[in-house]
């Protein structure tokens, strides 16, 4: 643990290259640049207020924020998970050069991801002053939360990294599934919309759920989150961190003979 630990902190320059590399790429040539983090989010959500509020009727108070709130921590998993998928593959020609610890790349993805989502919190936030929120000191809480999350989809990505090398059809097996993940995360709809036996479901198995529950507790409710959600969150990221890596690194020598 302490070589791998020592190893880490050694190749640290470059976890930090291929994160701004990650990131340059994705606004490169764009007019807007890193405004579109803050206006795409913002759009999304004004088309999904427009839609889900006047077919549905939900009675939620601050709708606008109640689905940003989802939709934000919600983008950020998928967006993380599925660039750590392609983490390995995708770097195949430099693994094949030379030495590099492999988790790295899927590192590297997980954290550009979590950084566009900090820079997606600007459109949160301009929703959050349009709707009058009140700010308290709960929401000193929040970086916990992402914590949470970092450590859930860093794990869940070493488990989709090392698979697809493998099995290129995790792809499409994991696209069917992020899907029905959505659905199944009340991110634009009440939880008390889905019968019973769906609602505990939710609550026992659904980590995301737990994660957007505790965000909307804080700006919503204006009260720190429920502890077992807490404790809830942090148990099932640190089981997908523990899981994932050590799955991650009992197959990263067979990589070579697949990529």
């Amino acid at each position: 643990m302490i070589d791998r630990v020592n190893t880490f902190k050694q190749y640290r320059p470059l976890l930090e290259q291929l994160v701004c590399k990650d990131i340059k790429l994705k606004y490169r040539r764009s007019f807007l640049g890193y405004l579109w983090s803050i206006l795409n989010p913002l759009m999304i959500m004004v088309i999904m207020v427009i839609v889900f509020s006047n077919m549905f009727r939900f009675d939620i108070v601050n709708y606008p924020v109640y689905l940003i709130i989802g939709q934000t921590l919600f983008g950020f998993v998928s967006e993380a998970t599925n660039q750590a998928m392609w983490s390995i593959t995708g770097n195949a020609a430099l693994l094949k050069k030379t030495y590099v610890p492999k988790y790295i790349f899927t590192l590297s993805k997980v954290t550009s991801s979590f950084v566009n989502m900090v820079f997606s919190l600007g459109a949160m936030l301009i929703v959050f002053v349009i709707c009058k929120v009140r700010p308290n000191i709960n929401m000193l809480f929040i970086p916990v939360i992402l914590l949470q999350m970092y450590i859930f989809c860093t794990g869940l990505g070493m488990i989709l990294a090392q698979g697809t090398v493998f099995f290129r059809d995790i792809q499409y097996i994991y696209s069917a599934f992020i899907t029905a993940w959505m659905y199944l995360t009340p991110i634009f709809y009440p939880i008390q919309q889905l019968p019973i036996d769906l609602q505990k479901f939710i609550n026992h198995f659904n980590p995301l759920y737990s994660y957007i529950t505790q965000f909307r507790m804080i700006v919503l409710d204006g009260c720190f989150p429920d502890l077992r959600l807490i404790v809830y969150g942090f148990v099932v990221a640190f089981i997908m961190l523990i899981v994932g890596t050590f799955i991650f690194f009992k197959n990263q020598d067979k990589f070579i003979l697949y990529i």
